[in-house]
């Protein structure tokens, strides 16, 4: 059987303003993307303005990162990210009774393998109406699988994505409580969630091509985007926010704990104050 891959060019332009010269910034993009087991990276390349000399590393999470910094005076400083990838559909999904029983994710081999993605962090922490939203549903569902399906359900029910309508630093109980947010917030509430009743969850950034049937050569206004991983016996990936397995218009850039763990550009300068961070993401279907 043929499998329709995609292959997709992404352009991410990044960077901040400042209110007057900057002597010096140090700063680290994680703005490529990873080869993995579906997904292939044909090309790709970081460029900053000014210019500076970089130099790449993989981080404790597997992620690349373009580290570099500028020591001439600069009153704004561009990152643009180019890639071209070729993605795959979903791979065989798990039925809701597959996947690694309750009691094989109690085991001590499989808690001390995945110990840091067990635990809470500052923005999947969850509260106690959480915890029992997310005890009912475990006690509601046979196997791991069924019930990490049953909180992306509910999550998305009880959720409104609003552009906008909260930050970088927003937690899972904050967005919980205003019932709106962004792909972010679906995975940070998700992964809490999950990690609450004992499955395996990170965090995965990346980008997601808005348009399911996408003309082929046409540029599209993408979105840097957010879903969630959980270890059932196998990692098994799902995008909250859209509800849908994660496939071919998805590209993975890197995983995590959480956001803080996966910015896609984060630093620190010397100087005045940074008066804003502009974000552009163009995604092209090759074929």
């Amino acid at each position: 059987m043929t499998v329709a891959s995609w292959r997709l060019k992404i352009r991410h332009q990044t960077g901040f303003t400042y209110a007057g010269a900057v002597a010096s910034s140090y700063n680290e993009a994680r703005m490529s993307p990873v080869n993995d087991a579906r997904q292939a990276v044909l090309d790709t390349r970081v460029e900053v303005w000014p210019p500076a000399r970089t130099y790449r590393y993989e981080d404790y999470w597997g992620t690349l990162v373009t580290a570099f910094d500028v020591h001439t005076p600069h009153e704004s400083l561009t990152v643009t990210a180019t890639a071209t990838v070729e993605t795959l559909p979903p791979g065989d999904q798990l039925p809701p009774n597959g996947g690694a029983s309750w009691a094989e994710l109690r085991a001590p081999q499989d808690r001390d393998r995945w110990y840091e993605l067990l635990l809470p962090t500052p923005r999947t922490a969850i509260d106690e109406e959480l915890t029992e939203l997310a005890e009912s549903v475990r006690a509601a569902h046979p196997t791991p699988h069924a019930a990490a399906m049953a909180l992306c359900e509910r999550v998305r029910d009880e959720l409104t994505y609003a552009s906008g309508a909260t930050g970088v630093q927003t937690d899972a109980v904050q967005a919980w409580r205003q019932r709106e947010g962004v792909c972010q917030d679906f995975s940070h509430l998700v992964v809490g969630l999950l990690r609450s009743i004992g499955i395996p969850a990170r965090y995965v950034s990346g980008y997601l091509h808005p348009t399911p049937d996408a003309a082929i050569g046409d540029g599209v206004v993408g979105q840097s985007h957010a879903w969630v991983e959980w270890w059932v016996g196998r990692w098994t990936a799902y995008d909250p926010t859209n509800a849908v397995p994660v496939g071919e218009r998805h590209v993975v850039v890197g995983r995590g704990r959480e956001y803080g763990d996966v910015p896609p550009l984060k630093g620190v300068y010397a100087g005045p104050a940074n008066t804003g961070q502009g974000v552009e993401v163009t995604i092209t279907r090759l074929r």
